[in-house]
């Protein structure tokens, strides 16, 4: 089963098809989920999610009433706690509704910490087993995570550039068939290789004996 699931980032960094992109995938049976205010911004395009996570902090005493009004599966959180609503929710998808990809839409802008907690749970464990199932998507990118081995980025024909990098060190990590090819590298520390391309809209191959890998497709903003 696929998942889609709505952080509380700002409106503004949203895909400007994102609630016909949901609308449909319910449709067509994927799990739905919200952390947070997010579930209210899903209410408000007229979608109510299966699964709402959090503490509900940002949310006023009659918003979260109108939430809980709606949504079957409600789950809360102590406010003072060692993870985030956002990993409650990965946890979620991955361990109890065993899901086999989650697309995460409203995990960038707006608070980098937010954005950093998002990313970097990709290196944490139960989530680091489900990496490469999870990809963020908001209205200028697209950001996928793979760890080791051989990986095939296919031809994004809406997305010109690619930063293509690690979250740790590497071992033997390369790039192939891309713009700018990078041959086979060990790195000690976090490194990203922006502003790469596709070649004549084949697919781009990366690699690497060890280490996490991070893909971001982007496109300028319009």
């Amino acid at each position: 089963m696929r998942a889609i699931a709505l952080l509380g980032g700002p409106k503004e960094e949203w895909p400007h098809n994102l609630a016909t992109e949901i609308k449909e995938a319910s449709k067509k049976g994927a799990l739905i989920m919200a952390s947070d205010r997010g579930s209210l911004f899903l209410l408000e395009l007229g979608i109510v999610p299966d699964v709402a996570l959090g503490d509900y902090d940002s949310l006023t005493f009659d918003e979260r009433e109108i939430v809980e009004s709606k949504v079957k599966d409600m789950r809360y959180s102590n406010p003072i706690k060692d993870f985030t609503d956002s990993e409650m929710l990965f946890y979620a998808a991955f361990i109890d509704y065993r899901v086999d990809s989650l697309t995460v839409y409203g995990a960038t802008g707006g608070r980098m910490d937010h954005f950093f907690v998002n990313m970097y749970a990709m290196l944490k464990a139960p989530f680091d087993r489900f990496k490469e199932k999870i990809k963020f998507i908001d209205k200028q990118n697209i950001i996928r995570f793979f760890g080791k081995g051989k990986h095939i980025l296919s031809y994004e024909a809406d997305y010109k550039y690619l930063g293509i990098g690690t979250l740790t060190g590497a071992k033997n990590f390369s790039i192939k068939n891309a713009r700018y090819d990078l041959k086979p590298i060990d790195l000690s520390v976090p490194t990203v290789y922006s502003s790469n391309e596709y070649l004549n809209g084949q697919a781009i191959e990366i690699s690497c004996e060890s280490g996490t890998l991070i893909v971001i497709n982007s496109r300028d903003k319009k």
